[in-house]
């Protein structure tokens, strides 16, 4: 044990202990202890909330002389007893974190704070720890846990309180995470966790857009719902033209021409081909995503293009397309094999003129079935003129070639802290 590890407290051990005052009189009994987050620093202790009868009054940090498992001791001989009122920005230790879900954000799962490890700092007490392991019903007490308290930096509490809501924002490590694990959190998560686990995502619309395609078919149309047509077309405005697609049809039909009247060019133009395209089908599966330039162009161009191709998704960049004069497809090379090739080499000279392709009307199973057998990253959707008009990626066929039911499995890791 560190030294300041032994004059950690725990806030448990601290509850209902007595206030007292300079002179040792009992002024009351310690309800709560106010903290504020900090983005890069453990939440500073700002004050305390004292029962005095039936009354919570507040009494600031800096009258306290004292703080210890058996005692709290103020420098004050009196209190000013108008009734506690939290501001915006404070967070209450007991009331808003002790007992409540919080996130794992190393873990990613949901854990519950079971204590709040306080240790003295420069400038007074912070939060420093969470312990979020159950006790056994033989625990000696919160100073006797079996299991130390983890870093309070390890977790993001969802503490609930929208007048505060604004400045706690700031502190936020949600968007952190990635896209998929925020909708795995959020699909978990409670109403009011999802409102606050929304509100951190909206601050980044590119993130939000891709949360928003991580989520399952009925958490994504359920925020939706919620949600105005202009707000359902700003999100949608930044998908993947094929998940926008797919979200668009999950709305309410009513919805549907309204939203899609919303979105910007040229995203209305590729959602709305889309929609002619059924689910089962290579043009219901395929995306809009693709690179594909002239055969003549050389290998160093080719690795330029894709270097500049900032928008399109990862998944598309693995296969640089060859176009033939008239614009159809006439090759296909990996980005490995681009990387590896010769840079003055034109792309006709190192593509693979022998392209696996399906077209929109092919059915999943089958373009799925023929990328596994052809260990195919991408596969290429060509109209009846041979001219690529989508591609399949191998995410979108694994997303569809995996049962419903194996696509969320439970998380081995929630609420790991609630045993011991």
């Amino acid at each position: 044990m560190t030294a300041a590890q032994a004059a950690s407290l725990s806030l448990s051990a601290l509850l209902r202990q007595p206030v007292t005052d300079s002179d040792g009189h009992r002024m009351g009994t310690l309800a709560d202890l106010i903290v504020r987050l900090r983005h890069d620093d453990y939440p500073l202790v700002t004050g305390l909330v004292v029962a005095v009868g039936g009354t919570r009054v507040f009494v600031s940090a800096a009258d306290l002389a004292a703080l210890a498992p058996d005692r709290v001791q103020l420098a004050a001989s009196s209190l000013d007893l108008g009734e506690f009122r939290r501001r915006e920005g404070e967070v209450l230790l007991s009331e808003d974190v002790l007992g409540h879900r919080l996130i794992d954000v190393s873990r990613v799962a949901f854990v519950k704070a079971y204590d709040v490890q306080l240790s003295p700092v420069l400038d007074g007490w912070a939060a420093t720890g969470l312990d979020v392991h159950r006790r056994r019903w033989l625990s000696l007490g919160p100073r006797h846990s079996a299991h130390p308290p983890r870093d309070w930096k390890d977790f993001e509490p969802l503490i609930g309180h929208a007048e505060s809501a604004q400045v706690r924002m700031a502190t936020g490590r949600i968007p952190e995470l990635k896209a998929a694990q925020i909708a795995d959190i959020i699909e978990e998560a409670t109403e009011h966790e999802q409102d606050e686990l929304l509100a951190q995502v909206h601050e980044n619309p590119e993130l939000e857009a891709d949360v928003f395609e991580e989520l399952d078919e009925d958490r994504q149309s359920e925020l939706f719902k919620d949600r105005s047509d202009t707000e359902v077309a700003e999100v949608l405005g930044r998908m993947q033209a094929d998940d926008a697609a797919d979200a668009l049809m999950d709305l309410p039909q009513e919805r549907r021409v309204p939203v899609l009247d919303l979105l910007p060019e040229p995203q209305r133009a590729l959602v709305h081909r889309l929609l002619g395209y059924h689910d089962l089908t290579a043009g219901g599966l395929m995306g809009t995503d693709f690179l594909a330039l002239p055969a003549t162009t050389t290998v160093a161009d080719a690795l330029t293009a894709v270097r500049g191709a900032r928008l399109l998704q990862p998944q598309a960049l693995t296969v640089i397309y060859t176009l033939a004069p008239d614009g159809t497809l006439a090759g296909a090379l990996s980005l490995v094999h681009a990387v590896q090739a010769e840079p003055a080499n034109v792309l006709a000279d190192v593509a693979d003129d022998d392209v696996v392709v399906a077209h929109a009307t092919d059915d999943v199973v089958d373009v799925t079935t023929r990328m596994a057998d052809f260990n195919l990253l991408a596969m290429p959707v060509l109209s009846e003129d041979r001219h690529i008009i989508g591609v399949v990626t191998v995410d979108d066929a694994l997303e569809a070639a995996i049962p419903e039911d194996w696509s969320r499995r439970e998380s081995n890791h929630r609420e790991t802290g609630s045993e011991g």
